[in-house]
């Protein structure tokens, strides 16, 4: 068990600088994996509502089209755009997390961040373990609806921080090992990680959404999102609660809530880099203050002095995929595959 010496605050102001110094960058890195899975939605409910509100005319025009199937298919069709479009967006957020873990040790050498698209490729190249990884975070999620398991998954929750870190940092471990390894580092540093969890919480799901939210409202532009989304909403009908004694609920109403929810997940998901930096230091500080990829690498043996070793492959190859871009060697070292034992 390491010996944590900075503390929570002192971790937690640390992670705020490399965000807030490198802030234009982030926002540039992380607006396709936000606002894309936002266009990806709006292109399938834009489509769908003109084809919602066109399609007794194109029944009355095209009478063989009233066929259920044929429907089903042409719906499919018209929403694949948008559909495609969502999942790549959606795709390169959750990549992001590991991406923006890699990043962490240029950003503690020279302050600034650099080679999004090669931080990018190490994850790539570990798709099939890294979506293993967030199939035990969506089964985990699934048990955690359940009220009864409330207070032993916000426990566990708290021990598994760090799988994302530890993918990252330390390539050789499965999914289910990245699990095991994270309970490892936060076994003896629970209090002081429920304090970073509620640091981190507070400032990214809360205080600067509502200091963002507040400005909008103010300046009318919420208000104006509302009436634009207003068309869709009113295809739904009006809840009506006046027996409970309460107002009925308008389409106004929804579309106002709609538009703080999505407003709400945007500047969430935009501060993603702000968490993962937090975490990534947070795994440094609890590994002795080491990332792997500060590690020198290990030699091989004599005898395969002259073979490549895993981690020179797939140098070479991302190096070839990024030959118009200079790139770190340590980011690269940081996903390959664990060299030979001595």
């Amino acid at each position: 068990m390491a010996k944590s010496e900075k503390t929570p605050l002192g971790i937690f102001a640390e992670a705020s600088g490399l965000y807030f110094s490198n802030f234009d960058k982030f926002i540039k890195y992380m607006s396709f994996p936000v606002l894309g899975q936002i266009a990806g939605l709006g292109i399938i409910f834009f489509i769908t509502y003109f084809y919602t509100i066109n399609l007794p005319k194109l029944l009355d025009k095209y009478p063989n089209l009233n066929d259920f199937w044929t429907l089903v298919g042409i719906s499919i069709v018209i929403t694949l755009p948008g559909f495609a479009i969502f999942c790549k967006a959606f795709w390169d957020y959750l990549v992001a997390y590991g991406a923006v873990n890699s990043m962490v040790s240029n950003m503690l050498k020279s302050g600034r961040v650099y080679d999004f698209d090669a931080h990018k490729e190490l994850i790539n190249r570990r798709a099939l373990p890294f979506i293993g990884l967030w199939f035990l975070f969506g089964i985990f999620s699934l048990v955690a609806l359940c009220p009864l398991m409330w207070v032993l998954c916000g426990i566990f929750a708290i021990y598994f921080v760090l799988v994302f870190q530890v993918f990252t940092f330390e390539p050789e471990q499965s999914p289910f090992g990245c699990v095991r390894r994270s309970l490892s580092l936060i076994k003896g540093h629970f209090g002081q990680t429920l304090m970073l969890m509620v640091f981190i919480g507070l400032l990214t799901y809360y205080i600067i959404p509502q200091i963002i939210l507040t400005g909008l409202n103010y300046t009318g532009i919420s208000t104006g999102l509302s009436n634009s989304i207003l068309p869709f909403v009113k295809l739904f009908p009006e809840i009506h609660l006046e027996k409970y004694g309460v107002s009925a609920i308008t389409h106004l109403h929804i579309a106002a809530v709609a538009i703080q929810i999505i407003l709400s997940q945007i500047i969430i998901q935009y501060t993603l880099p702000l968490r993962s930096i937090l975490w990534s230091l947070w795994y440094k500080e609890l590994n002795n203050g080491i990332l792997s990829q500060d590690l020198p690498a290990k030699s091989s043996k004599k005898k395969n002095k002259t073979a490549k070793r895993p981690s020179e492959k797939l140098m070479e190859a991302s190096k070839k995929k990024y030959s118009q871009k200079k790139i770190d060697d340590d980011i690269i070292r940081r996903a390959m595959e664990k060299d030979d034992e001595e």
